[in-house]
């Protein structure tokens, strides 16, 4: 066993986006200090001076190698069975796509984008009607389980190599949101389950304007409140 993985160690937690993950990020800090490590949230990476460990979650920004040399270890999160479906909104596109099923890997940082030796891996099942707000809530939840094993691991744990034919997963924009008004509701469900409703809304262009449409879930049938 390295020596410095005795506790107490000195975590950071690197997400340099506001937004869906910071209830995740706290979520993972607690739980990270009860265990009796030293524990940053960061929005910048560039603060950290040195660390033992570094997750980057719902990161935007690549960090450079200068940077990854700060900490012992650097680790990420991906949505997607790896090597495939590496790149942006992994868990939209895998949804558009009608998979329910979403493979979540976290791996060690690597100079190339998503391509690191996985430590874990863990499955996301949904059931299909799942809007946004309950996908991240998900998807943050077992990120934040991931990170806390890893953490608990006796010793520094191993990864595998990523193994196959990479493919890339291209970034989202507000135009992505657009509906068909020709098409029925059914056929542009899964579109309406990814929306963000505050920056990425649903919209339809339709004799000569544009309607933002937002979606809520009231329930299981009866009528909306």
């Amino acid at each position: 066993m390295s020596s410095w993985w005795n506790k107490p160690r000195c975590v950071k937690i690197v997400v340099d986006t506001p937004g869906w993950f910071d209830i995740h990020a706290e979520s993972l800090a607690t739980r990270i200090a009860r265990h009796g490590d030293e524990v940053q949230i960061l929005r910048d990476a560039n603060r950290i001076s040195s660390s033992d460990v570094t997750f980057y979650l719902s990161c935007m920004k690549i960090t450079p190698p200068e940077i990854l040399a700060r900490s012992r270890l650097n680790l990420v999160a991906h949505a997607s069975d790896l090597p495939k479906g590496r790149g942006f909104s992994p868990i939209v596109w895998q949804i558009l796509n009608g998979e329910n099923t979403i493979p979540v890997s976290l791996l060690y940082a690597a100079d190339n984008v998503d391509s690191g030796d996985i430590v874990i891996q863990e499955k996301l099942k949904f059931e299909g009607h799942e809007l946004n707000e309950e996908i991240r809530n998900a998807l943050g939840n077992i990120i934040v389980d991931m990170c806390e094993r890893f953490l608990r691991s006796k010793e520094v744990p191993a990864g595998r190599s990523q193994v196959g034919e990479a493919s890339w997963y291209p970034r989202r924009t507000w135009k992505d949101s657009e509906l068909d008004p020709q098409l029925t509701i059914a056929e542009q469900f899964e579109i309406l389950r990814v929306v963000d409703n505050e920056r990425y809304p649903a919209f339809i262009k339709f004799r000569g304007h544009t309607y933002k449409i937002t979606i809520t879930k009231t329930g299981d049938g009866g009528a909306p409140n």
